[in-house]
């Protein structure tokens, strides 16, 4: 028994009492703690499943010593809070699904798994199961030809109860989350394997469904195209009753799954039924000793060292995609839950105060004209659409020592980012730089009128940093200079200056400014990177990474703040000569003198032990001016691999080796 892992359950619901018998009747685990709210509930639940350990709190569990994995079964809005959590304890995890409300929160239940090096698994249990082995089997081996249709139902008929959790939107309730999450995980399987991959995410999605009274999806149905001209119909709902089934439709025949989610519970017979045109039916038996929850217990087992589960079982990556697909879904049905609105994304995931992780990463530096330091790497939140998502990103990067945040009147995303500082409460703690007098409203009337209305929608009464986002020449320096300065007099800015401005308009702006007395540009924001910008991604755009520019900057020392400073992607696998999938990256960063570059990155990653979007952002922070990289990653795991690079000091040699300049 002592070799056994042992188990500890938060929660002491119907699904927990489920897994409590699995583990008692897997090969690789024992149940040694329970952890409730209230101690009556946990001994309760301890005197039927003879659980050692009862504690009245997930706290109390979590420090418990004997505990080495959990199982989490709290309702679904606690998932995330609690999963991160555990991986902060220590303690593998399987989560009961959905494992987040959404993709956002769990990116942060991932990212925390990955920080502290512990197994985490979404508790889809037919993922698990040897009749999902099989089927995937049939499929691989293209038994009815190349798969074109796939339908998947998981619904049923419960009582309408607005106490329940299925109906309660402060619950996470409906169909989606509860049990549409196995149609959406099983149409992404089945198409991925038939692509020759793991599984596969949707290039569409539409849908319809009744929102009931409560603010729950009620029952709904849902279309999805994959790539391979794949499509997928998956239907649920907790007022319905359907017939809960897969069926897959291929070019040479059709398989039938009767008990696709919960086959044999207990151990038995499993039945997959394949058809093949002109054949008679054949019946695909598939014998199972062991009861569906005790295989997961088991899965979890056998995996730890890897901290994922082998396909089919839920790895991180498709996890994360199921839960954007099921965003899509709710998104298409007009669905959101109370939780996920702006004015109620008051704490990050894990429900606590934000605040810098004792062991951050982040480098500092200095900007003329503010007496904050500035975070050598400035996150860009051009990307950022909704609260919910923003908020995990923006907390993420505080934490990690990010204070710089990169935003402009053009973004669309202002919004965003002053509700999130807003709902934290910490804006001196931040540096804000925000843009504004794009072309083709570059005059200095447009930048006091947009100016005006980016504080308003940030909801700010000063920025630290103010850019003109772009120059306009038929407008004489002088005159961008003294409506800046004007807006600093009014203690609305703290510093300025352009992005995306030739360094002779910079040098007459300061020159215009000394000779008036007044503050000159202390910033510049130009692209800067390893990777030449052989065409300008966007019009109007001017590039630093050029000889003379460098050298400029090495001289007057000034503090460049670089966009596009890893080059959009072309030191990740997402770049290849043979690969033109993505025109933008073509026109932008495709050249021979590029791919050399790019070689000597992923030799010189090797020898680091690196990734080479991490040696092309090194590049960039260790050149002998001050910069300060705008990174706009659009998920945690893009955060994280830009993050290593502040500790990933460059020699000048390898800086010119890198460049092609020896």
């Amino acid at each position: 028994m002592a070799d056994k892992l042992a188990w500890g359950i938060i929660g002491t619901g119907n699904i927990a009492k489920k897994f409590a018998r699995g583990v008692a009747g897997s090969r690789t685990g024992r149940l040694v703690a329970v952890g409730s709210r209230s101690q009556s509930s946990a001994d309760k639940f301890g005197d039927e499943f003879k659980v050692p350990n009862r504690h009245a709190s997930y706290e109390a569990l979590l420090a418990d010593p004997q505990v080495q994995a959990v199982y989490i079964s709290t309702p679904h809005p606690m998932h995330a809070e609690w999963s991160i959590k555990a991986a902060e304890a220590g303690k593998h995890i399987l989560c009961e699904k959905p494992i987040g409300i959404n993709h956002a929160e769990t990116m942060a239940i991932v990212e925390a798994a990955h920080r502290h090096g512990v197994f985490l698994m979404e508790a889809f249990m037919y993922r698990c199961h040897p009749q999902t082995q099989v089927l995937v089997d049939l499929i691989r081996e293209k038994r009815i030809g190349d798969v074109k249709l796939i339908q998947a139902t998981f619904s049923f008929a419960a009582g309408m109860n607005p106490d329940s959790r299925l109906f309660s939107n402060a619950l996470g309730g409906g169909g989606i989350l509860d049990v549409g999450c196995y149609c959406a995980s099983m149409a992404r399987l089945v198409a991925g394997v038939a692509m020759g991959k793991d599984f596969a995410d949707p290039i569409e999605l539409k849908a319809v469904g009744m929102v009931g009274n409560t603010q729950v999806d009620e029952y709904t149905a849902a279309i999805l195209k994959f790539p391979g001209d794949i499509i997928a119909q998956i239907s649920t709902g907790v007022r319905l009753n359907q017939q809960n089934c897969v069926r897959i439709y291929g070019t040479l025949g059709n398989i039938f799954l009767p008990d696709p989610w919960v086959p044999v519970r207990e151990g038995g017979t499993a039945k997959i039924v394949v058809q093949i045109e002109g054949k008679p039916v054949c019946d695909v038996l598939v014998e199972v000793p062991d009861g569906i929850y005790s295989i997961e217990a088991d899965t979890v087992a056998r995996n730890l060292e890897h901290g994922q589960a082998p396909a089919p079982a839920m790895s991180w990556e498709d996890t994360l995609g199921n839960m954007k697909t099921l965003d899509l879904w709710r998104a298409a049905i007009g669905l959101v839950y109370e939780s996920e609105k702006p004015e109620h994304q008051t704490l990050p995931v894990d429900k606590r105060p934000l605040s810098v992780k004792p062991a951050a990463p982040m480098k500092y530096g200095h900007v003329p004209g503010l007496e904050k330091p500035v975070s050598r790497l400035v996150m860009g939140v051009d990307n950022q659409r909704t609260i919910a998502h923003a908020s995990v990103m923006f907390d993420h990067f505080f934490e990690q020592g990010g204070n710089c945040f990169d935003t402009a009147y053009g973004y669309g995303t202002e919004q965003v980012l002053g509700q999130w500082v807003a709902n934290r409460g910490i804006r001196e703690q931040l540096v804000i730089l925000d843009k504004g007098a794009h072309t083709p409203n570059c005059n200095p009337e447009a930048l006091t009128r947009q100016f005006k209305e980016s504080l308003e929608r940030l909801k700010m009464d000063y920025v630290d940093i103010y850019m003109l986002h772009r120059d306009n020449l038929e407008i004489p320096v002088g005159e961008f200079v003294e409506v800046l300065n004007a807006h600093k007099r009014a203690g609305q800015i703290r510093a300025f200056g352009g992005s995306n401005w030739s360094l002779e308009r910079v040098e007459a702006a300061n020159a215009y400014a000394l000779k008036k007395g007044l503050t000159g540009f202390t910033v510049v924001s130009n692209n800067f990177s390893l990777a030449r910008m052989v065409d300008p991604v966007w019009g109007g755009c001017i590039s630093a990474s050029d000889p003379k520019s460098r050298a400029w900057f090495t001289k007057t020392q000034t503090a460049l703040l670089p966009w596009s400073s890893q080059a959009r992607g072309f030191f990740t696998e997402r770049a290849h000569p043979e690969n033109n999938s993505d025109a933008e990256m073509v026109r932008c960063w495709y050249s021979a003198d590029n791919w050399r570059r790019r070689e000597r990155v992923v030799e010189l990653a090797k020898k680091r032990n690196a990734l080479p979007i991490t040696v092309a952002l090194a590049y960039v922070l260790c050149q002998p001016f001050p910069t300060f990289p705008l990174i706009g990653p659009r998920v945690l795991s893009e955060t994280r691999t830009s993050l290593p690079a502040l500790n990933l000091a460059l020699s000048a040699q390898e800086l010119k080796w890198l460049n092609l300049e020896e």
